[in-house]
């Protein structure tokens, strides 16, 4: 198995017709769906951060929960933990946005994918600009030591669940909206026990609430998992999770914008870096 290598469906596994969203979709240039991607993505952490300050955060996570429980429940609820425990959601995109890297050693150690040196030099390269972008937001906070290990554990889950999802496509292919609803409808039933669990299954009804809720379940679930999804459809997982090394530098303008989170023209140059390492990333890793 190459990073590049097209998965052919599994005998038994008949082609579905492609439905009018999908035909409309593989219309799109690539390079599109990923700036999408980029900005859907980020909108998910300034969900969260806007999310605790109306409501605890598994009540408002119950509402739009996600596409299942490695991809959206592990991933979701380390990262939200964490900002509602007082991480910086900069910190937090900055950590969890490593998964380019724990998605190729996970393709490369576990599946054996071959990446070739272009691919390994983007990623460096990105991580480098990553870690720029994350300098000043490190010392933002005041969250417990062992709160700072969630947004970790929000990465292997979705690396784990990206290669996953990428070699298992065609055998258990399904349209984009009922893969979103089934995993959502599994990550629903997850974030809702542990709401109950917390006594905060109520939701609070506030302005605020809601429009925390429609923010996470428009742009950061529909738009951010769809996308990913529908990325990775088209390319490799390495290709796919090397973009979200963007995320950190949208998400920190985002916070800025809205919560007068600091900006630098080292944060600017720290994107320009991880913007060329996604760029390497790209031309050494074609459309599948």
């Amino acid at each position: 198995m190459t990073a590049t290598a097209s998965h052919a469906p599994p005998h038994g596994h008949a082609k579905r017709p492609a439905s009018r969203l999908h035909r409309l979709i593989d219309t799109l240039p690539l390079l599109v769906l990923e700036a999408g991607l980029i900005l859907a993505w980020s909108s998910g952490f300034i969900g969260m951060r806007f999310t605790t300050d109306h409501a605890p955060v598994f009540t408002v996570l119950l509402h739009h929960a996600g596409i299942g429980l490695l991809s959206m429940t592990l991933y979701l609820a380390c990262v939200a933990r964490a900002i509602e425990l007082g991480v910086s959601s900069g910190f937090a995109a900055l950590i969890a946005d490593l998964m380019p890297i724990g998605t190729a050693l996970l393709a490369t150690i576990v599946f054996r994918a071959r990446l070739n040196a272009r691919v390994w030099a983007g990623l460096a390269i990105g991580l480098v600009g990553v870690v720029i972008v994350g300098h000043d937001v490190l010392a933002l906070g005041d969250a417990p030591l062992w709160a700072y290990a969630l947004p970790f554990v929000s990465m292997l889950a979705l690396a784990v669940a990206t290669v996953w999802q990428k070699r298992t496509q065609h055998a258990h292919a399904l349209g984009l909206l009922p893969t979103l609803w089934v995993q959502c409808v599994i990550s629903g039933v997850a974030f809702g026990a542990v709401a109950a669990y917390d006594g905060q299954l109520m939701p609070v009804l506030t302005p605020g609430f809601a429009g925390a809720t429609l923010w996470m379940a428009l742009p950061a679930t529909l738009g951010g998992y769809g996308l990913y999804w529908i990325c990775l459809r088209r390319s490799s997982p390495t290709r796919v999770a090397s973009v979200l090394y963007l995320s950190p530098g949208a998400t920190v303008i985002w916070a800025w914008a809205m919560f007068g989170e600091p900006l630098s023209w080292l944060i600017a140059a720290g994107v320009a870096i991880s913007a060329a390492g996604v760029w390497l990333v790209i031309r050494a890793t074609p459309e599948a």
